[in-house]
């Protein structure tokens, strides 16, 4: 069954669909909320598959059922951490980052150092280009489903994409143990950013129209 027609059963109270659903999309989901919060993931995560459905109308399915999820997923972050702000606290997440959110390494472990400093680079750049970047290169989703997914026009998302990477490249210079650390990374940094993702699961024919573009 494809993802529209699990979805469709599971609103219709069938609890095998929605096992089903939630076990092929619960490594991405999971993986969008471990590098941006230190604890909690878990329960982010489960907020995001009951909204889906309690929100259900909106869901038009002009987009696959993924861009519809991450949607829910990204709103459900910026949420999570509004509710936690002080009163005086100002939260602008385009200048905020997922570090000083909270505050700890990433729980996303890799072994080798490359790896690793992409992660805690990542973290330390400002959320909502963190979010495009991990979008674009991780899930390798187009910038138009992006643009679904943050609400914004496509060409900002491609700008965004633009700026995080310079972003990304300067925390790493910033964040790099040795010269040989830094070289090794920079010189091929879209394969070692996307290999972190290596192993994840193909998109199935509802996301073919989400299908990631290299034109940028």
């Amino acid at each position: 069954m494809t993802d529209l027609e699990l979805f469709e059963a599971w609103i219709a109270n069938d609890r095998r669909a929605a096992d089903e659903l939630f076990e092929r999309h619960f490594s991405r989901i999971d993986r969008f909320f471990r590098n941006k919060v230190v604890e909690g993931s878990d329960d982010l995560v489960q907020k995001t598959f009951m909204a889906c459905v309690e929100n259900h109308k909106r869901f038009r399915g002009d987009s696959s059922f993924r861009t519809y999820l991450f949607g829910i997923a990204h709103n459900v972050l910026h949420g999570h951490y509004r509710s936690r702000k002080r009163e005086s606290e100002r939260l602008e997440f385009t200048e905020i980052s997922a570090q000083d959110l909270a505050p700890g390494p990433s729980t996303m472990i890799r072994e080798r150092r490359e790896h690793q400093l992409l992660l805690e680079s990542l973290r330390q750049i400002p959320l909502d280009y963190q979010v495009v970047l991990e979008l674009y290169y991780w899930e390798e989703l187009s910038g138009s489903a992006i643009a679904k997914i943050i609400e914004l026009r496509e060409n900002t998302v491609r700008s965004r994409i633009r700026e995080g990477k310079r972003l990304l490249k300067k925390k790493m210079k910033a964040l790099a143990r040795n010269p040989e650390e830094l070289r090794s990374t920079l010189e091929d940094l879209e394969h070692w950013v996307r290999s972190i993702h290596a192993g994840g699961e193909p998109a199935d024919e509802d996301e073919r129209q989400d299908e990631h573009e290299t034109s940028d």
